[in-house]
């Protein structure tokens, strides 16, 4: 049995390492190995614990030192945290933020890092990194360690790191802690020293300011030593787990849990680049199987008022798998795990944690698997294609499950619009943790990101645009593409030009704004023309409709995208020569006379970003 269980697990890894090889595109990435052992005290909230970390430096380049994540040192009083949520809660806002006091808070920190006392503190400590027994040199810089290597890494090598340290869970105040609102001991998120990600950019060495992460692809292998009565849940594959028991045994096994006060849970988490885990003594966990996909576990804190919302949760996610996997890729893992723990939603391989049983942010944790847990960006440059395209896809597979069909993103459009109108914004590509405010971050991250992608299918084809999505995920899961591997996928889908595209929708604040113009006889013809109002330049949808009832499409494509985009209706359809970008107005021919036109429309799909849609009609009465 053991035999046949370990041929199973090899199995598994061996089928999702193929899957990592055969993914890649040309371009070395790092790759880490870690084993963890930790020992939790529940009285103290401290634990302490060791790794041994195999890296390999997959660069051409000679590493002389090596960083490390140490993510709770944030929740100390005057951290760079701290006093960032402080400054930031200054800011008046004159447009409506999510803060019912009109100041730009993180709501969820606000000012109570300052207020934590020594024991409500977070901390992260390490006693040593030791290479071939070797000590080396360790310097502070709040959340980021930096190991000074006593001798190089060279290129295309191994290395093997042991690391000692200790911690102390803090009081929960953004994302990870203990003793959140809902009761919920333990939400151990960014809990152990991580090593930072070194690319083709160089270290990523972002201090912990709130916003977002990125890691290094590898395994984890990480032992848990709690108090016995503690139930403990993670992103990952219980490798002990008939004799943990707790529902993770498999069926008609008796759990043969050992003698003691304390229990250990051996957790593997294969080819991902983060591991979360949670506790508390009165979880309660209720399992899901979908259509071709993985198991899905709810853990939740056992109360019976909110059980059955918690039971809708595993039913909403078990139905929307299908759609999730016919859309946007396969879920690769063996399960996935709804916690409920942290401050609000969080993603994490194979695993989120939940404040309560909301479907929606379910769903929305849920769908990071793919845009960051497999199309592993980088976050803190850019948050549009990690938060942006998961909730595009949210609003997508919301709308699906609920038999609605047609546009799905009419919210992230609202919100774009009143970033716009705002004088608060600033380009997508800002690094997330320096915008000016958290209002301009989180519109530009979350609504102009799914605007990007729902915008891409007016530019290039409701079909074609989710042909894109699929390629996107089949050539770049498992890696860490950027916004020109993006592009490109979406070009040779497309056959068209779309860098112009990414520059001034994420690379500038210039916006979109079209007209209706004229309408002349020249030269026995009649002459319909668009203005082009606002300084982003796009392709034109302009339709006409007759006061015979009859419709004709006329599609105007831009210069820069050396293509047009395919048909999408019935509607007759007419493409004109591609309006010069540097042309604020262009003119075309319609069919029938002035007298017979009912109205002009510039795009009446309305998936065009256009900030002033009150000029995009015009309707000649009777």
């Amino acid at each position: 049995m053991k035999k046949l269980f370990l041929f199973s697990v090899l199995l598994t890894s061996a089928m999702i390492s193929s899957l990592f090889v055969e993914a890649q595109p040309d371009r070395w990435q790092q790759r880490i190995k870690y084993q963890i052992n930790v020992n939790m005290n529940v009285n103290t909230n401290r634990f302490t614990g060791t790794e041994k970390i195999d890296y390999w430096n997959n660069s051409p380049d000679t590493l002389t030192r090596i960083f490390f994540h140490l993510y709770w040192n944030a929740f100390q009083p005057n951290s760079s945290m701290d006093v960032r949520s402080r400054e930031l809660g200054k800011t008046v806002l004159r447009e409506p933020s999510r803060m019912s006091d009109g100041l730009d808070w993180d709501a969820r920190v606000k000012d109570r890092i300052s207020k934590l006392t020594p024991e409500q503190i977070g901390f992260q400590q390490v006693a040593s990194v030791k290479i071939a027994g070797v000590a080396q040199e360790l310097k502070m810089h709040e959340t980021i360690l930096e190991v000074v290597l006593a001798k190089p890494i060279m290129p295309k090598s191994k290395v093997q790191l042991d690391v000692q340290f200790e911690a102390q869970v803090p009081q929960q105040i953004r994302r990870s802690g203990r003793d959140n609102a809902e009761g919920i001991r333990y939400s151990m998120s960014q809990w152990y020293p991580k090593v930072v990600e070194y690319d083709y950019q160089g270290w990523n060495a972002n201090p912990y300011i709130a916003r977002e992460f990125y890691g290094v692809w590898g395994d984890f292998d990480v032992n848990i030593t709690i108090d016995k009565n503690y139930f403990v849940t993670a992103g990952g594959d219980l490798m002990n787990a008939n004799e943990i028991g707790r529902g993770y045994e498999v069926a008609g096994t008796k759990p043969s849990t050992p003698a003691g006060n304390t229990v250990t849970w051996k957790w593997q988490a294969y080819n991902v680049h983060d591991f979360m885990w949670a506790a508390d003594p009165n979880y309660k966990m209720i399992t899901r199987t979908t259509v071709n996909g993985p198991l899905i576990r709810v853990v939740y804190k056992a109360v019976d008022s909110v059980d059955s919302r918690w039971q809708r949760v595993a039913d909403s996610t078990a139905l929307a798998y299908p759609i999730i996997a016919k859309t946007f890729g396969p879920y690769p893992y063996k399960t996935y795990t709804f916690i409920q723990g942290g401050d609000g939603g969080m993603e994490y391989p194979m695993a989120t944690l939940l404040k309560n049983a909301s479907i929606g942010t379910a769903i929305h944790e849920w769908m990071h698997s793919w845009y960051q847990m497999m199309l592993g960006s980088n976050e803190a440059l850019y948050p549009w294609m990690d938060e942006g395209f998961t909730d595009y896809a949210t609003s997508r597979v919301m709308a699906e499950m609920r038999g609605r069909s047609g546009f799905a993103a009419e919210g992230s459009y609202r919100s774009y619009f009143n970033l716009a109108k705002s004088g608060l914004e600033e380009p997508a590509s800002t690094h997330a943790d320096h915008f000016n405010t958290n209002f301009a971050y989180s519109a530009a991250a979350y609504s102009k990101g799914a605007v990007f992608m729902a915008q891409l299918g007016y530019i290039v084809g409701e079909k074609v645009r989710d042909q894109i999505l699929l390629d996107y995920y089949y050539q770049w899961r498992f890696k860490h593409p950027n916004p020109n591997d993006l592009i490109r996928v979406a070009e040779k889908r497309s056959g068209m030009e779309l860098d112009w595209y990414k520059e001034y929708w994420i690379n500038s604040t210039k916006t979109i704004d079209y007209a209706v113009g004229d309408i002349n006889v020249e030269n026995g013809k009649t002459m319909l023309s668009v203005k082009r109002i606002g300084k982003m330049p796009m392709p034109i949808d302009v339709l006409v409709t007759y006061k015979d009832g009859s419709k004709e499409m006329h599609v105007i494509a831009l210069d820069l995208m050396y293509g047009t985009k395919p048909a999408e209706n019935e509607i007759p359809r007419t493409n004109h020569t591609p309006w010069r970008w540097t042309h604020p107005e262009y003119k075309f021919a319609i069919a029938k006379g002035i007298q017979e036109i009912k109205s002009v429309e510039i795009d009446p799909s309305m998936r065009m970003a256009d900030i002033n849609r009150n000029n995009n009609k015009l309707v000649i009465p009777d």
